[in-house]
């Protein structure tokens, strides 16, 4: 099973428009978890990881290889992907998503505190990144890295 998926450059540029308040300049988004993280590269071919459930960007690797390396331990795949919660949404819930989604809670883990993988859901990706970048401006969490 992929754990990641890619989206158009209209699809990422429609889901950050709640982003604003994050500076977000000269990073693209490459790719995303099956949960809407987002994977940036900058222009200095350094990578970035957008936590739409903590509502923080930082940089977490100086270049692909570690990129590469990093979410392909399984620490990794807990930590950037959600990999052993996209397995139980998968394979225990039978949950499958269209090209245009991605899995989410609802109501989300920030309301709620739960992860538990009976409250997922498949949703839109461009929804789903657009409405966590406006919960954490409102909830007062747009703090940056």
């Amino acid at each position: 099973m992929e754990l990641t998926k890619r989206f158009t450059d209209e699809q990422y540029a429609r889901a950050l428009t709640s982003w604003d308040w994050l500076d977000l300049t000269g990073r693209t988004p490459r790719f995303a978890s099956l949960f809407g993280d987002l994977f940036l590269e900058d222009e200095q071919g350094g990578w970035w990881h957008l936590d739409t459930f903590e509502g923080r960007l930082g940089q977490r690797w100086p270049d692909a290889a570690a990129l590469t390396a990093d979410p392909n331990t399984e620490e990794g795949q807990d930590r950037y992907l959600l990999g052993a919660l996209a397995m139980g949404a998968f394979h225990r819930r039978g949950l499958e998503w269209g090209p245009d989604d991605v899995y989410a809670w609802a109501p989300p883990p920030m309301i709620t505190g739960s992860f538990a993988v009976d409250e997922i859901k498949v949703f839109q990706f461009v929804a789903v990144v657009h409405i966590m970048g406006q919960m954490h401006q409102q909830l007062g969490r747009a703090e940056g890295a």
